[in-house]
């Protein structure tokens, strides 16, 4: 078994030391991390059920999380079939939607007015819902956590993307710093790792 001690760590940190310690496994085994909060847990479990580890936790004390991944010793080479059949399916079927993902940072669109701001970030989403090419991806984090959470004017428009198959991630450190982690509404929590990965991954980057 592998220790990971990844109390103290912001996101994604746990969430990456977690994956070096999998890749350094050999033949399978258990990589055992401890956190100081519930998002990391969230974040390490989630990445878990994607990558097809097992996965359980607990929490030992205040602000002491137990967190352990079995990885079997045929996962690697699992894995790697599985991306070999995915590149093969879309050099045959290539997904004619760009890449394109928008980021939204922010309760309000430009400077100035506050007002303003606000009410022009709602009529982007709301024409961004209009669109004939729709997203792949809509990430929102910091002030732009809100627009996901329960009270938010674009949740109508947010779930109609969601429906034609946008991809909708909210970070997860973010909701928990403005009291949101249990008003989310539509999409899935994610973590800076994975809000990294979508952006350095994009065609096409769009912030409003």
């Amino acid at each position: 078994m592998i220790k990971v001690n990844a109390i103290g760590d912001a996101c994604p940190i746990p969430v990456v030391k977690a994956k070096n310690a999998v890749k350094s496994l050999q033949g399978g085994g258990q990589v055992e991390v401890l956190v100081d909060n519930e998002i990391a847990v969230q974040n390490l479990t989630k990445m878990a059920v994607q990558k097809g580890y097992g996965v359980k936790s607990q929490k030992l004390e205040e602000r002491r999380y137990q967190v352990l991944l079995t990885v079997e010793g045929e996962e690697a080479k699992k894995e790697e079939a599985e991306k070999e059949a995915a590149q093969e399916v879309q050099e045959c079927c290539p997904d004619r939607r760009r890449n394109i993902v928008v980021a939204i940072s922010s309760s309000q669109m430009g400077e100035g007015s506050e007002e303003l701001g606000r009410a022009l970030m709602k009529s982007f989403l709301y024409a961004l819902a209009q669109q004939e090419e729709l997203p792949r991806t809509i990430l929102f984090y910091n002030g732009g956590a809100a627009f996901t959470c329960e009270g938010s004017a674009a949740l109508e428009d947010l779930k109609s993307m969601e429906a034609e198959g946008v991809e909708i991630l909210t970070c997860g450190t973010c909701l928990n710093h403005y009291g949101l982690t249990e008003k989310l509404q539509v999409g899935a929590v994610t973590n800076m790792y994975v809000i990294a990965e979508k952006m350095t991954g994009a065609g096409v980057i769009v912030k409003p």
